[in-house]
């Protein structure tokens, strides 16, 4: 059976650790589309390319294979076989990752990966085009968001627990500069589905916006 979640929503406003959450409780495929743009970003930025450079990107993009498969604490990301999960959200591939996200080439490419692992089998997705463009048909559709104060704090705790420390100031000035570039992009920029169910995460625990989709679910699978 198809059964597509499709969460999409600003950055640390809990889209992936609700969907992972969610994928866990049902036994469904989890698919995090963020850490595959991320995935590309470490590669370019390992390779020594600038990521502001579209078409060294582009080429970048064309000679590495992607794949994602499930693992114990949600998704296993990898290029060409190797597990790269554990090098995805640091300072520098969240900086990378803005501009090459918004590269034609990398989007074409991942799009159509993300569409593959989508067919035929029930799946909780997030990410910031989910549900306007990857999967526009997707049986449920989420837009989550929270103050940005929030998200600061979010995102320094989950960096400190890295042993990355950065000024809440900074990660809000970061913060701020992916939303604005997100919503801007001329290729699928994030924006709420008109279909899409908001939730406002400003004031819920994971329990709560875990509890939430799940009811969603609940309800759409007796319609």
């Amino acid at each position: 059976m198809r059964f597509v979640v499709a969460i999409d929503g600003t950055s640390a406003s809990g889209k992936s650790t609700t969907a992972r959450n969610v994928a866990q409780r049902l036994g469904w495929f989890f698919l995090d589309t963020g850490a595959m743009y991320r995935a590309v970003a470490y590669e370019v930025l390992r390779r020594g390319v600038d990521p502001n450079d579209f078409e060294k990107v582009a080429e970048v993009v064309q000679e590495i294979d992607i794949d994602v498969k499930p693992g114990p604490d949600g998704q296993i990301t990898c290029v060409n076989g190797e597990d790269v999960s554990a090098y995805l959200r640091t300072p520098d591939v969240d900086k990378a990752v803005t501009p090459v996200s918004q590269n034609p080439a990398v989007r074409k490419k991942l799009v159509a990966i993300q569409r593959k692992v989508g067919e035929d089998r029930e799946l909780v997705c997030e990410g910031r085009d989910m549900t306007t463009v990857v999967f526009p048909d997707a049986e449920l559709k989420i837009y989550m968001d929270a103050d940005i104060n929030v998200r600061a704090e979010r995102r320094k705790k989950d960096l400190e627990k890295k042993g990355i420390h950065i000024s809440l100031e900074e990660i809000k000035n970061d913060l701020m500069r992916r939303d604005f570039a997100d919503s801007n992009r001329d290729i699928s920029p994030l924006k709420k589905a008109d279909d899409a169910i908001e939730l406002d995460t400003t004031n819920l625990t994971i329990e709560d916006e875990v509890n939430f989709v799940l009811e969603r679910i609940k309800e759409r699978l007796k319609e």
